[in-house]
């Protein structure tokens, strides 16, 4: 079986940047053999709301949302519609100070970037205890 790299990034919430606490909430994947860019997400309302009481959770919900539209690059991509697998990886990675913020990129190699994308939500995402919904 044929392996190629792929990258990923978390994506985080943190929701009072001043203090600095954070959650994972979704992954990103992007392979270029398969020119392919997808994004998985996860919000664990009640670990956020621990974090912030007054965490806009409709926002962030709404933010991920986005995320995920930019990896298909269906019309509520915007501009970016146009932009191939790398290059909206490449944007969604750029480093930001909103409440939802990309991590740092990794590297791996694997035959399956959508079952990755799977894989790595569950390992580092979601806790546990959560079971898949």
């Amino acid at each position: 079986m044929k392996r190629d790299v792929f990258e990923y990034a978390l994506l985080r919430v943190v929701p009072r940047v001043e203090r600095g606490e954070q959650i994972n909430a979704g992954v990103l994947v992007y392979s270029r053999a398969k020119s392919l860019v997808a994004a998985r997400t996860h919000l664990d309302e009640a670990r956020l709301l621990a974090l912030d009481p007054d965490a806009d959770v409709a926002g962030v919900r709404a933010a991920l949302r986005a995320v995920e539209g930019v990896c298909c690059g269906g019309t509520e991509a915007g501009q970016a519609a146009g932009d191939d697998a790398g290059r909206r990886f490449r944007w969604l990675i750029a480093p930001r100070s909103t409440v939802v913020q990309p991590g740092p990129v990794h590297t791996g190699l694997t035959a399956d970037p959508e079952a990755e994308a799977d894989r790595l939500l569950e390992l580092l995402v979601r806790s546990p205890t959560q079971t898949r919904r």
